[in-house]
């Protein structure tokens, strides 16, 4: 599976409830203020949306504090990532991440160079020698920037969870603008960092080498809705990717979502306060397997876990024969069998996945 792991063909389809651990989807579920407000997509299935989308647009300025012309709606961040791609010729990708970038990239001949993330210890005090982490390599990007139109890379990056150092960045910023170059930072999980201040969305009106992409999906939990959207001051870049789009393409249920999730601030507040206290008691508990050698520091809702005495294959099916899903790592471009990926889901899901990892220890001793 490109994606992770496949609840319906030994699950869903033969009756039988899996616990999907592959997918970083937000367990608080689908927000009250989409439920509530419903019916106005079910009133509005006769008639086309609003072509303009002028009542998402304005959400999404008062939300992200942009104008209206710095967007560009997809029907997920898919399209937006395989649209955005598609305006360029040579792309440098950093790995390893979402695996899009990449089948996108070759989807439309880009040329791609790609810029390999370094493992560190973090220098977080309180987590000292305690997590590894993945890094960008700062000045490999820079180097290679210069035989490249743009970059593509994630914040926080999946499937590792770790952010970009904005002063360490701030070089290849200033190095992008001067020489016309874009950087595509995907931002579909920011959300659940905790803190706007690691986004890159108070920088794009005065950089218009940035291209931020955004989607309901993960942190609203909200994938079937299909919203995703793009950020830019670079108005060409705009007009292309919109010149690539068919009409209407967000439908009524997720203009009647982005209108209203943007604002359910009883919602966010909820699911920041979840991943804060939810990433550290997990991590820390993961910590303690002893089949698992590395546990990567995130600001994600999934942590990466670096194995030792098993491999990813033989994780996954004893791990399926309990019940659960998760996602083998290996298909990521620079991992192999040896790495898995875990969603931080609710804190009782996540004892009984601990749980299953202690009895799969007790059985491979």
């Amino acid at each position: 599976m490109v994606h992770g792991g496949d609840v319906y063909t030994n699950g869903l389809l033969e009756g039988r409830e899996l616990i999907d651990y592959s997918s970083n989807i937000n367990p608080l579920g689908v927000p009250k203020s989409f439920i509530d407000n419903i019916g106005e997509a079910l009133d509005a299935l006769t008639r086309y949306p609003d072509i303009q989308y002028r009542n998402v647009l304005k959400g999404l300025g008062e939300y992200i504090g942009c104008p209206q012309e710095y967007f560009v709606l997809g029907n997920g961040a898919a399209e937006i990532i395989d649209l955005v791609i598609a305006c360029h010729k040579s792309l440098l990708i950093v790995v390893p991440s979402f695996v899009e970038y990449e089948i996108d990239a070759k989807k439309w001949n880009c040329s791609i160079e790609y810029s390999y993330l370094k493992e560190n210890i973090n220098d977080d005090m309180l987590l000292k020698n305690r997590y590894a982490q993945l890094s960008y390599d700062y000045d490999d990007i820079l180097n290679k920037l210069k035989n490249v139109q743009g970059i593509v890379l994630g914040n926080p990056n999946n499937p590792n969870g770790n952010i970009i150092d904005k002063p360490e960045f701030q070089k290849i910023l200033e190095y992008c603008e001067r020489n016309d170059k874009t950087i595509i930072i995907d931002e579909a999980f920011i959300e659940f960092t905790g803190g706007k201040q690691h986004s890159f969305e108070s920088l794009v009106k005065d950089y218009k080498c940035l291209f931020i992409i955004r989607a309901l999906t993960k942190f609203f939990a909200m994938p079937g809705i299909r919203f995703g959207y793009g950020i830019s001051s670079n108005t060409y870049l705009i007009k292309l990717v919109k010149g690539k789009q068919n009409p209407w393409n967000i439908n009524s249920f997720a203009e009647v979502a982005a209108r209203y999730v943007l604002k359910d601030e009883l919602y966010i507040r909820k699911s920041k306060e979840w991943i804060r206290d939810e990433r550290a008691s997990f991590l820390k508990a993961l910590n303690n397997i002893t089949f698992i050698d590395k546990v990567f520091l995130t600001y994600g809702n999934y942590v990466l876990c670096k194995l030792k005495g098993i491999n990813s294959d033989e994780c996954y099916k004893l791990c399926f024969a309990q019940g659960f899903v998760i996602r083998k790592a290996d298909n990521f471009r620079g991992l192999d069998k040896q790495y898995i990926r875990l969603a931080i889901k609710d804190k009782d899901r996540n004892k009984k996945l601990i749980a299953v990892f202690k009895k799969l220890r007790i059985e491979n001793e």
